[in-house]
């Protein structure tokens, strides 16, 4: 019995009309709709140089200058979503509808974060910062992965399809 009234209140709402119709009036989503994709171009070329490192032992302050970008706009793009976030659902971070892709953000940042520690630090040689810079880009592409199912679950809501 429990089954049949939960098929029949039907999925969860990603977004209210109101929720809606801030996103879709806030500069803020064209700011995360941009930075999206270049934090993602720069984790590519980041992951290449990180990769080369790794394989030839070439290229460590290419690969640690591209690290740092990628931190950056890590960092850029949090504190932007964040605002984004207040702006749609009234909460900087942790709103229902985003509650575990903002959890695993902060993995993603602690990751990041260790590896800024421990380069400036000096804690960890050469390798094992590159290791450690792979394991917070492993966490990086299952958040965009959690990121990129909403974005979808969105859409199909906005077409009616959800």
């Amino acid at each position: 019995m429990l089954s049949q009234t939960h098929q029949k209140s039907g999925p969860t709402l990603l977004y209210t009309k109101e929720q809606r119709a801030r996103r879709d009036a806030s500069i803020w989503t064209l700011v995360q709709g941009l930075l999206a994709p270049l934090q993602f171009l720069v984790f590519l070329v980041s992951l290449a140089l990180v990769l080369r490192f790794l394989l030839t032992g070439l290229g460590y302050e290419a690969a640690t200058l591209s690290i740092l970008v990628k931190t950056g706009c890590l960092y850029l793009i949090m504190i932007t979503g964040a605002i984004w976030e207040k702006v749609v659902f009234g909460q900087y971070l942790f709103a229902a509808a985003f509650f575990w892709e903002d959890v695993f953000s902060f993995v993603v940042i602690a990751l990041h974060t260790a590896y800024v520690w421990a380069l400036v630090t000096n804690s960890l040689p050469p390798d094992a910062l590159m290791v450690l810079a792979l394991a917070a880009y492993a966490a990086y592409v299952i958040n965009a992965g959690q990121f990129l199912l909403k974005l979808r679950a969105a859409r199909l809501q906005a077409g009616g399809l959800a």
